[in-house]
């Protein structure tokens, strides 16, 4: 014991040594790049250095830790400490969704994105006092391995794997659409290309040594993308406050005055708020022409469709026949039938999307006014308020749980040397990740007010670089349209999407362009460092649980790496294919795999731990409940999936574990009280797993 304390010691320091060298070497890197700028090297040419020489930052780090050994893949050898574990835990945990989305969502919906930093933030806590210490203890190398164990039999093994490659591949398709949106950026790539070369970078850690290369590239990425996500905040704190301390500034100075002026907007008798309704008015009449024209549509079907055309046809005709032709008023009509749907079912989907205009026709939503709610009378407010509370609340939950059951933020506290650095390594990962969420709120007032005070009134001939920038990418992130014909910008006229509001701070806050690089590379390290681990927690799962433990159980340790690095290439390429076809926007992505992670594991985790009597057919039943009615409601009320079906007690899909989660519980329960309980050699599992042993925490069980 005191030689194994001994030489964690040393190997503590050592770590420490090489990764403030690694610091000191990165903030030479980014002053080195600076001058670059300075000296007038092309912004596109400085991209490239930031993507490349971070992926092969990364590339190095997993060349170093490759591996052959089984304990090393799997686990790290079981000897990472509680500090550096709690930054690769950070890195894992602080994905795109973090990074990119989180203070996005603040800037959109306000109060409302609280859900996202409660309910991550209190799932930890589940995962400390329920789960981290129990499955260290336990000692084995996945999530599945448990359920196996503890439920004796290949069918929850199975089950399990299903739930984890499930999860973990919407969640990794998040990450990889952020890998994407940062590649285009700064590389001018399109964005189904940008997909597939970030995929590299992803790919290189965890194909060369496992979790091993995984967790030191997540301690390195994580400094990266600590110190990118402070700078830009930092500096728009000092730029409007004066005051260093945005988590300060943003509340106490910038939040009451962009409440200041979500005021004058909405108010009609300022100048502001007369322009703003100028533009409202404008979408108001668009919607109800979109509206007038479905319900035509509904009716009258292709005549519809046919007298529609006419009209527009003739009106061209009768501007062309004026005594004084308007010719710009000639090409916009002839734009308008040359751009008229070919068909009904291509009508409807435009017409639809005009009728959506009237989203962008209501007032100014205010950032700190809990659950604003939208109706036409008192009544219809109060119940929209309802159900607003009602989705906060669900989501919260569904996070909260949802952390506590994600198999690729479990398996980190499967890689420390003993169950007393798990438990501290969870108090580690709290503060890494503490760090950025108690920023990401700050940024958002910080962005908002920036836009509302800056951007908002100035003129159309000068619109700053970063709109254009940004619109190349993808117009649905950044577009404004000179809708009144004013030449000034409405906020109405400006559409935002919440995944480049971190990414585009700094162009936004007017900073140097290094600094850009410097966000996208933290952008590329978050999104990176999750999908490595959710990568290896599927390749893992088939390789080790399916393969090994089911399919060929005396398979020598070359060949089971081999087939894991086999699946980790091909479940990559798969989830790189479906980015590319933006299935919805990272945030929700995110908040489904949880969803899902929750209705699938959690009951089977939990109960498995603190209830002796469940049993094989109890996690079988669960697992499965929860699971498919959690999928089940998701494709009912997703709108990729095109079924649009009515919510269930108005409940949106992102938080479809609040009918996955009761219904694993249920089935559990039931499974277990109609079958016979386990067997004393699984009641002896339970009783290492919970309590002390004699020979002290530290746990070697390996494969």
């Amino acid at each position: 014991m005191a030689t194994a304390a001994s030489d964690n010691k040393a190997f503590f320091n050592q770590l420490k040594r090489y990764y403030s060298f690694y610091t000191g070497g990165f903030v030479l890197f980014v002053i080195g790049v600076g001058i670059l700028e300075l000296m007038g090297v092309p912004q596109k040419i400085l991209g490239y250095v930031f993507l490349f020489a971070t992926i092969l930052l990364y590339a190095g780090i997993g060349f170093m830790s490759k591996t052959a050994d089984v304990s090393e893949y799997y686990v790290a050898g079981r000897r990472v400490p509680a500090l550096f574990n709690g930054m690769a835990t950070g890195a894992d945990w602080m994905s795109a969704a973090s990074f990119i989305g989180m203070a996005g969502t603040l800037y959109l919906t306000g109060y409302d994105g609280l859900a996202f930093i409660m309910g991550w933030t209190g799932g930890y806590v589940l995962v400390a006092l329920l789960l981290a210490p129990y499955l260290r203890k336990f000692g084995q190398f996945t999530i599945p391995d448990f359920l196996g164990a503890r439920y004796g039999g290949n069918i929850p093994r199975l089950i399990g794997v299903l739930a984890a490659v499930l999860c973990s591949f919407v969640y990794v398709v998040a990450q990889i659409y952020g890998v994407g949106l940062i590649t285009s950026r700064f590389t001018g790539l399109e964005f189904s290309i940008g997909v597939f070369v970030g995929l590299a970078g992803i790919l290189v850690c965890s194909f060369l040594g496992g979790m091993k290369a995984v967790t030191w590239t997540q301690v390195a990425q994580y400094i990266i993308l600590i110190v990118a996500y402070m700078i830009p905040v930092v500096w728009l704190s000092v730029k409007h406050t004066s005051v260093p301390v945005p988590q300060i500034s943003a509340y106490v100075s910038a939040l009451p005055k962009v409440t200041a002026l979500e005021k004058e907007f909405n108010d009609k008798a300022t100048p502001k708020g007369a322009a703003e309704e100028s533009v409202r008015a404008i979408f108001r009449a668009r919607s109800a022409e979109g509206d007038r024209k479905l319900k035509g549509l509904e009716a009258g079907g292709a005549t519809f469709l046919a007298e529609e055309k006419k009209a527009l046809e003739d009106k061209v005709a009768a501007l062309k026949a004026a005594e004084a032709p308007d010719a710009k008023a000639i090409e916009a009509a002839e734009k308008a039938v040359k751009d008229f749907p070919a068909d009904a079912a291509a009508a409807k989907k435009a017409w639809t999307a005009e009728k959506g205009a009237s989203a962008r026709a209501a007032p100014v939503r205010a950032h700190a006014e809990a659950f604003p709610a939208a109706g036409k009378t008192p009544e219809e407010q109060e119940k929209n308020r309802a159900i607003a509370k009602k989705n906060f609340l669900a989501l919260i939950f569904c996070l909260m749980v949802g952390t506590a059951a994600l198999p690729h933020i479990l398996m980190r506290f499967y890689t420390t040397p003993s169950v007393q650095e798990a438990r501290r390594s969870v108090f580690w990962s709290l503060f890494f990740i503490f760090l950025l969420y108690f920023t990401a709120p700050a940024l958002a007032i910080l962005v908002k007010y920036e836009v509302y005070s800056s951007l908002v009134g100035s003129s159309f001939a000068s619109l700053p670089a970063w709109v254009s920038n940004w619109a190349a990418v993808d117009k649905t992130l950044m577009s404004i349209a000179d809708i009144n014909k004013d030449g000034i910008v409405q906020l109405a006229e400006i559409v935002i999407g919440g995944d480049l509001i971190v990414l585009a701070t700094p162009e936004i806050a007017g900073l140097p362009y290094v600094i850009s690089g410097l966000v996208a590379a933290g952008g590329l390290a978050a999104a990176l460092s999750t999908a490595d681990g959710l990568l290896l927690t599927i390749a893992n799962a088939l390789s080790h649980d399916v393969y090994y433990k089911i399919i060929d159980p005396n398979a020598p340790t070359t060949r089971r790496l081999v087939v894991s690095k086999s699946l980790l290439l091909v479940v990559a390429l798969i989830a790189a294919y479906v980015t590319s076809l933006k299935p919805g926007d990272i945030l929700f992505l995110v908040g489904a795999a949880f969803s899902l992670a929750a209705s699938a594991f959690f009951p089977a985790l939990v109960c498995g731990v603190f209830w002796k009597r469940a049993n094989k057919l109890g996690a079988i039943l669960g697992m499965t409940a929860g699971l498919l009615v959690c999928a089940y409601y998701m494709y009912l009320t997703y709108p990729f999936f095109g079924v649009n079906a009515p919510k269930w007690w108005d409940i949106n899909p992102i938080a479809a574990g609040i009918f996955g989660i009761p219904a694993g519980f249920i089935g559990l329960i039931i499974g277990t009280l109609i079958s016979p309980p386990p067997g004393k050699e699984i009641q002896e599992l339970i009783d290492h797993v919970r309590y002390p042993s004699l020979e002290g925490d530290i746990d070697t069980k390996g494969a």
